[in-house]
């Protein structure tokens, strides 16, 4: 096997290891919400396993990362995609601590009724998370410049659903102060998920460098002016 060949196996297998954390981060999320939503300590423990399944990973694949850097000298696309990835598995970390950070507070409350009753803005952030961090990675492994930018775009419907949550737990608040401790612990939860819409957009913004060298999406260049500056 040339050195080349070499390579590009280990960056097939770096792909899949990728594809792997993102699945298990996927099913942190997934199962720190289904916890908070039917008060089920027990899948919120499986969450705090989970989260240290994720934190192996990463070391993992930080391990090949360098790997692949000194022992094959990777360039241009390769060792974009390789340092981006050391990058990206920071953020994959960080988004299996929130997802256990959601669990702790699930755990905190399993014994108190739940002072908002109506829990779709959750599962709305929830989904979408999940979707915005299974996008991201699908724009690394598939360099797909186009849905790295709508994953981007996406952030901003976490963020509206986080500000309606907001808004919805201070006048619960306003209504009855003994509602204040629960509602911050609520808000704390609603506040995971928009970090972990944070770190999907810098998976994706790593994707876009990986791709094209940088890490902003490509602004459009107004024409040049011509003659008399007019703009033809």
């Amino acid at each position: 096997m040339t050195t080349r060949s070499k390579l590009h196996t280990q960056i097939d297998r770096l792909n899949e290891s990728l594809i792997d954390i993102c699945n298990t981060v996927k099913e942190a999320i997934e199962l720190a919400t289904a916890a908070f939503i039917n008060k089920d300590i027990e899948l919120a423990h499986q969450v705090l396993e989970i989260e240290r399944e994720i934190n192996q990973k990463e070391k993992d694949i930080e391990s090949l990362c360098f790997k692949l850097l000194l022992q094959q000298q990777p360039v241009a696309r390769d060792f974009r995609f390789i340092s981006a990835t050391l990058k990206m598995i920071t953020d994959m970390e960080r988004i299996g601590d929130q997802a256990s950070d959601i669990a702790e507070i699930c755990i905190e409350l399993a014994n108190e009724p739940y002072i908002k009753p109506n829990l779709d803005q959750v599962s709305q952030m929830a989904e979408a998370a999940i979707k915005m961090v299974q996008d991201s990675i699908s724009a690394v492994i598939n360099h797909d410049k186009t849905l790295a930018r709508a994953v981007i775009k996406y952030d901003q419907v976490v963020d509206d659903l986080f500000e309606s949550m907001k808004d919805e737990l201070f006048a619960l608040i306003l209504a009855d102060v003994q509602n204040g401790r629960q509602a911050l612990d609520l808000l704390m939860i609603a506040k995971y998920y928009e970090r972990i819409g944070d770190h999907a957009v810098n998976i994706a913004e790593w994707a876009l460098y990986s791709i094209t060298g940088t890490k902003k999406p490509e602004k459009k260049k107004k024409p040049a002016p011509v003659g008399n500056g007019e703009v033809k």
